[in-house]
């Protein structure tokens, strides 16, 4: 079974990829869906954010205040990686059951949507990266469109990623959202239509045998690392 990995930026429009990709019948895993998760109401997620930030980041029915938190984060990259460290780990063990139990049903490939891929290291441990992209003036332009906010704010937050041109050497493919809607479904469907192609038919006798299904997996990776890593080299000059 083929791993994808679909990144992106703040309002690259990642989310609107997964959408459709979802609306085409493909399996998304959202790391997004699983963070909060891992921080409802009784978790130890939560009461580990709660300890490290005080309970000044909760709303009034006890559940978490992201707004306040993203203020604190947003602006402190100690305190971000502070709260990386909680949730990251609960949501990697979250994304890699999520991986098993598609390839227990039999899948020829998933897709883990995940906004900071390039940030932690699954992005080695995927079969292909896939990063949705458009310039930085149209992803300032839509973050603050979307969040009716200042362009003071939207350049805070849009600073405390990995800008989103430094990403494209981690990417294997890249789907170019910088036009309308009609250009990035027949984007989608162009990809969802190879990655099918790719996926091919040897992901049944992955499913059948299951140790050759592990050691074709770390064969592919294997090779892929070594291709990425000279891929990243030629960028670098």
């Amino acid at each position: 079974m083929l791993v994808i990995g679909l990144t992106g930026g703040i309002a690259t429009g990642k989310s609107t990829v997964s959408k459709l990709l979802k609306d085409r019948h493909v399996l998304v895993i959202d790391a997004d869906v699983i963070a909060r998760q891992v921080v409802e109401p009784g978790t130890s997620g939560l009461a580990k954010i709660v300890r490290s930030f005080g309970d000044n980041i909760l709303l009034p029915d006890g559940s978490l205040d992201r707004k306040a938190l993203g203020s604190i984060i947003f602006k402190d990259e100690q305190k971000r990686k502070q709260l990386n460290a909680i949730v990251h780990p609960a949501v990697r063990r979250a994304m890699f059951w999520g991986v098993f139990k598609c390839w227990l049903k039999g899948h020829r490939f998933c897709v883990l949507d995940v906004p900071l891929l390039i940030e932690g290291p699954l992005w080695k441990l995927v079969y292909k990266v896939v990063l949705v992209y458009c310039p930085a003036d149209i992803q300032l332009r839509r973050l603050m469109l979307r969040d009716n906010s200042s362009i003071e704010d939207a350049s805070s937050r849009l600073n405390s990623q990995i800008p989103i041109r430094d990403k494209l050497k981690y990417a294997d493919d890249r789907i170019d959202n910088s036009g309308g809607v009609e250009e990035l479904n027949a984007k989608v469907d162009a990809f969802v239509v190879g990655i099918r192609k790719e996926a091919g038919w040897s992901w049944v006798v992955s499913w059948l045998i299951p140790p050759y299904g592990l050691a074709s997996a770390a064969c592919i990776l294997a090779w892929r690392a070594i291709r990425r890593s000279y891929k990243m080299k030629e960028k670098d000059f």
